[in-house]
């Protein structure tokens, strides 16, 4: 079974972002999203409407509590496609660090993808929930 058109390009936006993230690439990370895009942490208690809101959040981690992405390893990976629009889904296992120490979390993450009218697939929504070790 063939895959549709653009599946190889939202793969490699997909591979970039989260790469990006692991990397602490913040600005490769964050320009990985549309400007509108949307996100919905299970850590926040709020949507965040806007890239730049969830800059400022990111920014307000490092400075109050030293946050720090030291690795991030993605499993499961499922791209969807609806047109011009592509869901990708995977599971991660994201290592931090904090003026607390150290921790891996683990969590189920949904990222949704738009092409634009210059092909490019940028992310405009992404939703992040814990997941259990079971």
């Amino acid at each position: 079974m063939s895959e549709p058109p653009g599946h190889e390009d939202v793969a490699a936006a997909a591979d970039a972002l989260v790469a990006a993230f692991a990397q602490g690439r913040l600005d490769d990370y964050f320009g990985a999203f549309a400007p509108d895009a949307t996100f919905v942490f299970h850590t926040t208690p709020q949507r965040l409407t806007s890239t730049a809101e969830y800059r400022a959040l990111w920014q307000r981690w490092v400075d109050e509590d030293d946050f720090r992405v030291l690795a991030c390893t993605s499993t499961d990976q499922l791209i969807q496609h609806f047109g011009d629009t592509a869901v990708f889904s995977h599971d991660v296992a994201t290592r931090v660090a904090t003026s607390s120490g150290e921790e891996t979390l683990l969590e189920r993450e949904t990222i949704v993808f738009a092409r634009t009218a210059d092909g490019g697939w940028p992310a405009v929504h992404e939703h992040l929930s814990a997941r259990t070790t079971v």
